[in-house]
């Protein structure tokens, strides 16, 4: 896998999302992470409302913002659904994304609206990225190093239960309607 989820070739792909659809968490969601307002989150973020939780980095160069601008684009399309969802982007970037750094980055018009930014200290991220079951690395040194992560979003329900993996790369109608379906199944 190269910089930020990107696998070589279409079958590469299929077999991303295979393997993140075989790879269910095992716990209901992030626990002891701090929030871009600077306050501790845990598990309990997820009741309510149904989450996507997405696991990126806000150096990403392309993968990450597109999901997010993705999220955006399926949330607007959720029409009065969107009340009952919202999108929780974990970092696997300990080291730089701060949460001044998440605020900054999330505060973007082109992400899901009240996007919630987790991040901590490397061994708590490592806690909640070992919970899903996410793949992440970072590669290279100095300020301009990458971190290779899964790019898979899960779509967690009301109750903080796990759904569904929700492969990378699907166009905003399709997330949409998976997630739509998933609100009336459930």
């Amino acid at each position: 896998m190269s910089p930020c989820g990107r696998w070589p070739g279409s079958s590469g792909w299929e077999a991303a999302a295979a393997a993140a659809a075989a790879a269910r968490p095992r716990s209901a969601g992030p626990s002891a992470l701090s929030a871009q307002e600077a306050r501790p989150r845990d598990q309990h973020l997820l009741d309510g409302k149904w989450s996507a939780v997405f696991f990126g980095y806000t150096y990403c160069p392309d993968i990450c913002p597109a999901t997010l601008q993705t999220l955006a684009e399926a949330q607007d399309r959720l029409g009065p659904k969107a009340s009952r969802f919202q999108v929780v982007f974990v970092s696997v970037d300990p080291q730089r994304d701060t949460p001044a750094q998440l605020k900054a980055y999330l505060s973007s018009s082109a992400f899901p609206k009240g996007v919630i930014g987790l991040t901590g200290s490397p061994t708590q991220v490592a806690a909640a990225a070992k919970a899903y079951r996410l793949f992440y690395q970072k590669q290279g040194s100095g300020d301009t190093y990458e971190v290779q992560h899964s790019a898979a979003v899960y779509l967690m329900d009301p109750k903080g239960r796990f759904d569904r993996v929700i492969a990378f790369g699907l166009p905003p109608d399709e997330m949409a309607r998976q997630i739509s379906d998933a609100m009336r199944g459930g």
